[in-house]
């Protein structure tokens, strides 16, 4: 890839001169990075997914947009290489059972290592750690949010990984493989989680934005604020205007590339959905 693939990405991330590869440098960069590009699906709600190829991230990213984890750390690994990292891919999975040691696939992770050190990095978790973690095992902890990491044994003929286990995200395991992937390694699985009526990306819209202190999530009109020093706030948005102030406000989404059709199309989607939940939950 050539420097100007990168000049918009490093320009979203407020990065004039991101210098020689450091662990001070990866720090800052994820940090940036989680809390500029946000997690999140509007162009698969609308029915046109993008793809996963990291040049198209990257160029999607430089253009004030966002995506889920194939896109958000496909891209970043990209940029990192070009700056230098050493970056592996990994084969991941989000699960919801704490116990679990599957991986499955449906999540991209990466380690980068800096001199003796090798970092746990994540910037498509939507409420992960806002900094990598040193890839050993322990607990940490992060602005009042805790995480551990722990060894996962080999199952069924896959080899050994690792763990992030911690009670503050949305889900609670995050498994990955030590093994390195390539971006091809996800093609499949991201065509199913992209366009299949059943997966959760195309049932529900969704959004996640990192900080220091806390993670901001849209969830279909329901918007929440954790905080882990204030406790958690949510509050119900009215209509479409305020659907999409908080898209280009709180999750710094551009929406230049979204028409008026769009807009309407996505809220009717958005809205329907919700009366479906509140309807399931009543």
């Amino acid at each position: 890839m050539t420097s100007g693939i990168f000049d918009g990405y490093l320009h979203r991330l407020g990065v004039t001169g991101p210098g020689a590869p450091s662990a001070e440098g990866l720090f800052a960069l994820q940090r940036a990075h989680l809390e500029r590009i946000a997690y999140e699906n509007v162009d698969i709600q609308l029915g046109r997914p993008p793809g996963i190829d990291p040049e198209l991230s990257a160029r999607r990213f430089g253009a004030g947009r966002g995506g889920y984890c194939y896109h958000l750390n496909g891209g970043f690994a990209a940029l990192l290489e070009f700056l230098g990292y050493d970056v592996t891919r990994h084969l991941g999975g989000v699960l919801f059972d704490a116990a679990s040691r599957e991986v499955g696939g449906g999540h991209l992770t990466l380690t980068v290592r800096v001199g003796e050190t090798v970092y746990w990095v994540d910037a498509g978790l939507g409420d992960g750690p806002h900094e990598p973690l040193p890839l050993r095992e322990g607990t940490y902890e992060q602005g009042g949010f805790r995480y551990a990491l722990e060894r996962l044994e080999p199952l069924d003929g896959e080899g050994p990984g690792w763990s992030l286990l911690s009670p503050d995200m949305h889900a609670p395991r995050v498994n990955f493989r030590d093994a390195p992937a390539t971006t091809a390694d996800f093609e499949e699985r991201h065509a199913w989680l992209s366009t299949a009526e059943d997966s959760p990306f195309v049932r529900t819209f969704v959004m996640y934005r990192r900080d220091a202190e806390g993670a901001d999530l849209l969830r279909g009109r329901v918007l929440t604020r954790i905080d882990a020093a204030k406790g958690t706030t949510e509050r119900e948005l009215a209509g479409e205007e305020e659907l999409f102030d908080v898209i280009g406000g709180v999750f710094g989404r551009r929406l230049d590339d979204l028409t008026p059709a769009d807009r309407t199309a996505l809220w009717a989607r958005v809205d329907r959905a919700h009366a479906v939940w509140l309807a399931s939950r009543s």
